[in-house]
């Protein structure tokens, strides 16, 4: 008893912050109900939303709670930490309550729960005062006084809360505070998954909005708060230049068959003509950290011999190489064709949750089914929330397999993964309408996890890197072979590629050997072709969309590598964490923090690296490159919906 009466504020004022968020939940769902199309959504998003609420609740109080397990609340001193704690509740009710009254303005004004937008209007205090004055009396009286209200009741209710008399042992308050610390990890967590409660996890839908009524706003604001805390500039790290020179020096070097649009909003926008003729399903399957060391082939180890094969059998690109060192950077690169940047790819950054490009979108304007399909948690790296608000219908992930036959730390194996996409396509194909489909492994991840009795190991150990290669790559011959007896084999154009090498390291500023990888086109209609021109990963979105059949206008900037690319043109990108690296037949540029550019000549055939004077020009066509991806991204440059505008 006396343990719940020296937590009694704790509790009271947890309750009334879940009924408050709760209840302008319902408002805003009453509200926005046009946009619901099944009672399905309601259940979900309320349920969901207490989840969220919960999780915020316990970020907002578990410290709170910890120190007044622990600390007297009689005498002196703890007269004053008494004051300290009221002050703590009462001020953390009045911030969920403002702004859970700010959010209806916000909503109207931008389809969304307040986001990065309105902290980054918090910058200019002079100029947003003067708008909200002008504009929006109302909401923002309604605002102060119903934080106002809240305030001066919750301040009188915790007065009353805080008059404990009886006093826990003192044996039993460290017991209690690891109680409360455990408690309140497990509430912010939310979950006994790999990784804890975030947006993408609760994403649903295809409408940012609807995603967005999940969480409170204050939740959503400190999350954008955090996002923007891990956004680099790449201005601070190799110098500015303006936009109008960088966009000049990128046209500059791409070839005639890239029609950039004059007096467009958007700079890099352009239309290229596909050179298929008849629409076809387009299948992309991203291989988990497999590395051109690794591929008999491409001169790596003896370890893929299916996927060595296959290259005989399609359009095999030899020198392809990867923009970065994470997966959400190939992801990046493969379904956006965005440059990378010393900041985190955009599947992971907040103004891109949202109207950023994918080919997901081109397809979907023009009728295709799209969708992603893991064997693991689609909110990792906060695929599942990118990929929702931009083009992408339908998430296949871990809950969605049924009895699988082995599952990892990183879910379930290859073999699996495929099964399910061989169901999917065969689905979709009976349907008759085109499908795009993004299919991720990651077997090939650490801790090198796979099934037994499938593969003769190529090491001693069970669970090598080198073992799970060789398993990954016979689930790849495994699908091939069904894939080829299947009906959709004749009307699908497959890319395999490769994410990332597993681990780039050396002595080098940009290891360039450890972003060479596997890139392959197939299907029934492609031609035998041993491709040896330097192509990036992001080359490949616009090389798909034109040999499926679609014309599109973009604002991607990759070769269609369906036409003629000049040698002078052909280049690969790469971001090793701070380091810019531009690759080209001629020279590597290599941009570093507050360093002078240094300049190499890359042997392909040794993949050895000696110094070269510097070329001023090719200084610029790096610098140029390297400060794109930033500046568009940050002035909302490089939008989806282009094709087809909202």
């Amino acid at each position: 008893m006396r343990i719940i009466n020296l937590m009694k504020p704790i509790f009271i004022f947890f309750l009334l912050g879940l009924g408050l968020l709760s209840a302008f939940r319902i408002g805003l769902l009453i509200w926005q109900q046009s946009n619901i199309s099944h009672w399905s959504d309601y259940v979900y998003i309320l349920s969901q939303g207490v989840r969220i609420d919960i999780a915020t609740l316990c970020w907002l109080y578990t410290l709170p709670a910890f120190l007044l397990a622990l600390l007297p609340t009689s005498g002196k001193f703890g007269r004053g930490f008494v004051f300290v704690l009221r002050s703590w509740l009462v001020c953390g009710l009045v911030v969920l309550a403002y702004m859970e009254l700010a959010t209806p303005s916000f909503i109207l004004e931008y389809n969304l729960r307040p986001n990065r937008l309105f902290i980054e209007y918090l910058v200019y205090p002079k100029e947003v005062f003067s708008m909200l004055w002008k504009g929006y009396k109302l909401p923002l009286f309604l605002g102060l006084a119903g934080a106002t209200l809240v305030g001066f009741y919750s301040w009188r209710l915790s007065g009353k809360l805080t008059q404990t008399g009886n006093q826990p042992r003192w044996w039993t308050r460290p017991i209690l505070a690891v109680c409360v610390v455990a408690f309140g990890i497990m509430g912010a967590r939310s979950t006994l998954q790999h990784r804890p409660l975030n947006p993408a996890l609760v994403a649903f839908s295809t409408n940012p909005l609807l995603n967005d009524l999940v969480l409170n706003s204050s939740y959503s604001l400190v999350f954008a708060a955090k996002s923007m805390a891990s956004e680099r500039n790449a201005e601070e790290y190799y110098g500015d230049m303006p936009l109008e020179e960088i966009i000049s020096t990128i046209k500059a070097y791409s070839p005639s068959s890239t029609h950039y649009l004059v007096n467009s909003a958007y700079p890099t926008l352009n239309t290229k003509q596909a050179i298929g003729k008849d629409k076809k399903n387009l299948v992309i399957l991203l291989q988990e950290s497999l590395g051109a060391q690794f591929v008999g082939a491409l001169g790596g180890l003896p370890l893929t011999p299916n996927l060595d094969n296959l290259m005989k059998q399609g359009w095999n690109f030899t020198q392809a190489y990867a923009t970065g060192t994470r997966s959400v950077r190939g992801i990046e690169a493969v379904t956006t064709g965005f440059t990378p940047t010393p900041s985190r790819a955009v599947v992971k950054l907040s103004k891109s949750q949202t109207g950023f490009f994918t080919i997901a979108d081109v397809l979907k304007q023009q009728g295709y089914t799209t969708q992603f399909i893991y064997g693991g948690e689609s909110h990792f790296d906060n695929m599942k929330s990118f990929f929702l608000g931009n083009g992408f219908q339908d998430i296949v992930d871990f809950s969605q397999f049924e009895h699988p036959q082995f599952v990892g730390s990183w879910g379930v194996s290859d073999q699996d993964l495929y099964n399910m996409a061989d169901k999917q396509f065969r689905s979709l194909h009976q349907k008759g309408e085109p499908f795009f489909s993004l299919v991720f492994t990651s077997s090939n991840h650490s801790p090198y996890e796979y099934p037994d009795g499938q593969i003769t190991p190529y090491t001693k150990g069970k669970n090598t890197r080198l073992n799970t290669v060789k398993y990954s790559d016979h689930a790849l011959g495994d699908f091939f072979k069904k894939a080829k007896q299947s009906d959709y084999w004749q009307n699908t154009v497959f890319l395999i590629i490769a994410d990332h090498d597993s681990r780039a390291y050396g002595d080098d500023p940009v290891p360039v050997s450890r972003f060479h990888i596997p890139a392959l086109i197939i299907g029934k209609d492609i031609p035998k072709h041993k491709d040896t021109r330097l192509v990036s990963s992001l080359d490949m979105p616009p090389t798909l969309l034109s040999l499926i059949g679609i014309d599109a206008t973009t604002p991607m900037i990759g070769h269609d590598l369906n036409r003629a690319v000049p040698s002078d043109y052909q280049r690969a990108m790469m971001q090793f964490d701070k380091n810019f690296g531009y690759l080209t037949r001629e020279s590597l540029v290599v941009l570093q923090p507050k360093k002078d550019p240094v300049a190499y000549q890359y042997n392909f055939v040794k993949q050895a690296l000696s110094p070269i004077k510097l070329n001023q020009e090719a200084i610029v066509r790096a610098k140029a490159h390297a400060l794109m991806g930033g500046k568009l991204y940050r002035q909302g440059l490089y939008p989806s919906g282009i094709n087809n505008p909202r």
